[in-house]
C-alpha cells in the first residue's frame, strides 16, 4: 500500500536495489495509477538522476537514461499490441545488459519473458495505491 507519490517513488527505489543488468520490470495499472512515479524511484536508484528528469515517453515509446546501469523506460500506452513492439525491435532491449521498465506491459503480455517482475498498481482514491508484486515462476 502506498499513501503518497513519495511512498510510490520510495517503493521504486527499494525494488531497484535488487535489479541487475537484464532485469525487467513490467508495470500494470490504469491511467494515473502511479507507474511513472514508481519508475522515477527506480531511475533515482539506478542512474542517480533527479526524479523530475524522468518523464513518460508516451509519444516516443522509449527513454533511455545512462548511469552505472542503463535504464530503458518504455511507455506502451499508444502501442497497438505485441506485434508492433516486435516490429519496432524493442524486444532487443530485454537482452542489452540494462534494466527495462515497461509501463502498460499488458500490451505485450504474450511475449513477456518468464523472469519479468510484474507490479500491478491499483488506484484506490486520492493518493492511495495498492501495489502487488508477482513473478511468473515464483509469486512474491
Amino acid at each position: 500500500m502506498s499513501i503518497s507519490p513519495r511512498e510510490t517513488e520510495a517503493f521504486g527505489v527499494a525494488l531497484a536495489t535488487h535489479f541487475r543488468p537484464g532485469s525487467l520490470l513490467c508495470l500494470f495499472g490504469e491511467l494515473a495509477a502511479g507507474k511513472t512515479t514508481l519508475i522515477k524511484g527506480v531511475a533515482r536508484q539506478l542512474v542517480g538522476i533527479d526524479p523530475h528528469q524522468v518523464v513518460s515517453p508516451t509519444f516516443t515509446y522509449l527513454n533511455s537514461y545512462k548511469g552505472k546501469i542503463c535504464l530503458h523506460h518504455f511507455d506502451l500506452y499508444r502501442l497497438k499490441d505485441h506485434s508492433e513492439f516486435l516490429k519496432r525491435g524493442f524486444d532487443e532491449y530485454f537482452d542489452c545488459g540494462g534494466v527495462c521498465c515497461v509501463e502498460w506491459a499488458e500490451k505485450i503480455k504474450p511475449i513477456l519473458p518468464a523472469h519479468a517482475l510484474r507490479v500491478t498498481l491499483k488506484h484506490l482514491g486520492q493518493n492511495r495505491r495498492e501495489l502487488s508484486i508477482e513473478h511468473e515462476e515464483n509469486p512474491i
